[in-house]
């Protein structure tokens, strides 16, 4: 398996999206240069040296699964990717068991979101691609996950080794590297996004100008308690993340989705985020958060702010 998005080029021919095929090869190559990771040589030498699978059982609608054949050596091989954060994955006998419960996530937006059959869709910060793999498995017709993580780029090849599934890509691009296409695409998905962006307004606006009118936005991000208009801005670091700017409450969230112009704003879960949902495995030795809550209080982060909690709100252009 090597890293390569060929077949990509292919598809994105006669679509909306034709256009990214004069662009996405320089991206790419940008995204992936070699100094941007030390260790990327080695990650793509590790992908060359995954074992060619033939004729498996990948099942993706209820979970991201492929059986078939035991390959000796193939989890440390596997492990060469630490940290694993996006998941589960069980793979050729192997259980990948990442820091986030991913599909408990997938698990409370599904049921409110328009059917994905047939769809194009864009996941914006998709990580290595979980929940792009769970999209195909709902029928998608392309989905294209963006996340500027050389790691996730090759986990997710690593997985798409397996998976074999023509439909789900992950390209190493930030929000700002997309190119800019109007109408293009029929679902959106931003997924613990919202926080790290130093403008939320702005981000949200580009998220819509991707979209087809009718168009579905998922958004999931972390909420705080508190009234229209109120937004939570840590003074530093907030569950010992650097990048965390605007935690709004969840009716400070749904009008800025108002006044960017999105209609049939809903919310349709709000969920305190649990230390079974996020935490240490084997496949992410770091810290995670249990480390990131006060010992004494787990209602409160380390720095004294409110535990993490998130919410997902829908809406369509």
């Amino acid at each position: 398996m090597k890293i390569d998005y060929s077949e990509l080029y292919d598809q994105l021919k006669g679509t909306d999206l034709e256009s990214w095929n004069g662009i996405l090869p320089g991206l790419i190559a940008h995204g992936l240069r070699p100094e941007r990771h030390g260790l990327m040589p080695k990650w793509e030498e590790t992908l060359k040296n995954l074992p060619r699978i033939g004729k498996n059982q990948v099942e993706l609608k209820s979970e991201v699964r492929a059986e078939g054949e035991i390959f000796q050596g193939l989890e440390e091989q596997l492990r060469a990717f630490h940290p694993w954060r996006k998941g589960p994955y069980h793979i050729h006998g192997i259980h990948i068991d990442t820091e986030w419960r991913s599909d408990w996530k997938w698990d409370r937006v599904k049921p409110h979101i328009q059917s994905l059959e047939g769809r194009t869709i864009l996941d914006v910060g998709c990580g290595n691609g979980y929940h792009c793999w769970r999209m195909a498995g709902e029928g998608a017709e392309l989905v294209i996950g963006v996340d500027p993580s050389a790691m996730f780029i090759c986990q997710f090849f690593a997985m798409k080794n397996f998976l074999q599934n023509p439909r789900a890509w992950v390209l190493p691009l930030g929000i700002e590297d997309v190119p800019e296409t109007p109408g293009g695409f029929d679902s959106v998905f931003s997924m613990g996004v919202l926080y790290h962006r130093k403008s939320p307004i702005e981000h949200i606006e580009q998220l819509k100008s991707f979209l087809k009118p009718g168009g579905e936005l998922v958004m999931e991000t972390l909420v705080a308690d508190g009234p229209e208009g109120y937004a939570l801005i840590p003074h530093g670091r907030y569950a010992k993340m650097r990048n965390v700017w605007f935690i709004p409450s969840v009716p400070t969230l749904e009008l800025w989705m108002k006044r960017c112009g999105l209609k049939n704003i809903r919310t349709v879960d709000v969920n305190k985020t649990s230390i079974e949902e996020q935490r240490s495995t084997d496949w992410m030795t770091f810290e995670s958060l249990p480390d990131y809550l006060d010992p004494n209080d787990g209602s409160k982060t380390i720095e004294g702010y409110p535990a993490p909690k998130r919410a997902v709100v829908i809406a369509t252009a």
